[in-house]
């Protein structure tokens, strides 16, 4: 099974990071459109992580894993 989250990580009002994830972005995903998406959440204040307000975008990828499980007699 394969598994794809993109994590964009974020600084809030008191300089703490937070990150924020999205499972299955789309296969066609830009760099732009993520910046996009980030400078979207930071200037509409859609998140506030414990309360607090999300200032500066810091980063962000996409993490493809796969998954291989075995069915294993103990």
């Amino acid at each position: 099974m394969e598994t794809r989250v993109l994590y964009m990580t974020f600084k809030n009002s008191l300089g703490n990071s937070c990150t924020i994830t999205v499972e299955d972005p789309k296969a066609d995903i830009t760099e732009q459109n993520i910046i996009d998406a980030m400078n979207l959440i930071k200037t509409k204040n859609i998140f506030q992580p414990k309360g607090y307000d999300i200032t500066t975008t810091v980063s962000a990828k996409i993490v493809d894993a796969n998954t291989t499980e075995y069915n294993l007699i103990v």
